[in-house]
This record gives C-alpha cells, sequence and structure tokens, in this order.
C-alpha cells in the first residue's frame, strides 16, 4: 500500500505524476547592506533600516515624506511630513500613532487613512527590502530619535513655500529659515534678500516667558544683500505687495 503524502497544501494529479528533477544552484537571495552588514533576508525580522520616501494621493494635492527606522523588522519610529492638503495633516496624527510597533509587512496593508501617507509606505517598503536605505552601511544603524533630529532644533518640518505670477513676479512665502517678512530689492527691482522670523524659535522664547513682541523681534534673521549697503532699495511685504 502506498504511503500517502501529508503536505499542507493541494498539488494537481499531474504534477503528482511527474519525477523529481533536483535544484543545482540554491545559494539563497542576494545579500543586502543592513547596517553595516550583509544580510540574505528571508524573513520580515531579517530586514533593519532607517529610510525615507515621497507619497502622493490620487488626485495629487497633497505629498507626504514619511520617515521609518526599522529594527528586525518592526517599526520603531515614525516621523510623517505632509503638504498640500489640510485633512492631510489630520491622517498623519493618526498614521504617527498607528505605525510605531508593526512590521513593514503589517504597514504596507494597513489604512494609514490618506492615499499619500499609503503611498510613502508602499514607496518606503520597496526600498527597505531592497536594501537601499539611508542607514545601509552605518554599523549599528540610527538610533531611535534620528527622526527628530532630522527635524532640527525646532522640530519643524523644512518647508519652502514661494509664488509667482507672469504679471507681478516671484514671492516668497516660506523658507527653510522661517515665515518670510519682507523682500529685498534692489534698484532694478529683482530680488536680492529676504527677512524672515523663525516661528519655533519665536514660540521657544515666548514659552520661557520672553512678551511675543521681544519674542518676534529676536527671532528674525536675514539672508542676502538685505541691508541698504548692500544694494537693497526697496522692501516689500511678499502677502501685501
Amino acid at each position: 500500500m502506498s504511503q500517502v503524502s501529508k503536505k499542507p497544501y493541494a498539488t494537481s494529479l499531474e504534477v503528482e505524476h511527474q519525477c523529481v528533477v533536483e535544484k543545482g544552484c540554491n545559494h539563497g537571495p542576494a545579500p543586502l547592506p543592513e547596517e553595516g552588514k550583509w544580510v540574505q533576508a528571508k524573513e520580515i525580522s531579517d530586514i533593519s533600516a532607517y529610510t525615507h520616501g515621497v507619497g502622493w494621493c490620487a488626485p495629487q494635492q497633497g505629498a507626504c515624506k514619511l520617515s521609518l527606522n526599522v529594527k528586525n523588522g518592526v517599526i520603531e519610529e515614525a516621523l510623517v511630513e505632509t503638504i498640500g492638503c489640510s485633512g492631510m495633516t489630520h491622517s498623519a496624527a493618526m498614521a504617527a500613532e498607528i505605525l510605531p510597533g508593526k512590521t513593514i509587512l503589517e504597514a504596507l496593508n494597513t489604512d494609514l487613512v490618506c492615499d499619500a501617507i499609503n503611498t510613502a509606505m508602499r514607496e518606503l517598503f520597496l526600498q527597505i527590502v531592497y536594501g537601499r536605505s539611508q542607514s545601509a552601511f552605518s554599523e549599528g544603524g540610527l538610533v531611535i530619535g534620528a527622526g527628530l533630529e532630522d527635524l532640527g532644533k525646532g522640530a519643524r518640518s523644512m518647508v519652502g513655500t514661494m509664488y509667482g505670477t507672469k504679471e507681478k513676479g516671484v514671492r516668497y512665502l516660506e523658507m527653510t529659515e522661517g515665515y518670510c517678512t519682507r523682500m529685498a530689492l534692489d534698484e532694478n527691482n529683482e530680488v536680492i534678500g529676504y527677512e524672515f522670523v523663525s516661528l519655533g524659535k519665536m514660540t521657544d522664547f515666548i514659552k520661557k516667558g520672553m512678551e511675543p513682541n521681544e519674542a518676534y523681534e529676536k527671532a528674525k534673521g536675514t539672508y542676502g544683500r538685505f541691508k541698504p549697503e548692500d544694494g537693497a532699495v526697496k522692501y516689500i511685504d511678499p502677502r501685501k505687495q
């Protein structure tokens, strides 16, 4: 009496009647660079990486930059930055709560509330499992908290907002340094510098007890040829003039 094969899955009658042809090359997956090591990833738990990715929603009216710190397949840290859609900021708040503690496979198959965040998660998953990460060649990887370090001392996203028309030209609204308050123009009405207020610094000053007007002035800075002695002959408020 022939012994019945006990497999956890079914095979067709045609396959059952085939003879065995042994596999010659069986060297496993290509090794990936992971946190200063070469790893043959076979399970989700084999993946460790810190990296960034960008996603967009279906109507492409907003975008998300997602940063994940993954250790042994589990998301230990998540930074969610969004732009262009007011509802997306609220979705980001939920995603930042949802993501930590999930494996990258769980996160890939979780509704992260917003199309752009879901797309960013998809793009990150591909980067991470292919070994293309910021921490690929950093021994031991990056510590939990690397996402906050990316934001800088003020713990604020770096945002650039510029507007321009053919008729009236360009307006600087927001730079990495902060909220643009004035633009400096030369004798040809060309931009040669700008003034800004670091909103993060201003808020920190106020939290420490400084009066708002004093904090506002102290958090100001300039860039380029902003002073009259540097060629500035006119200053405009980019939101009003």
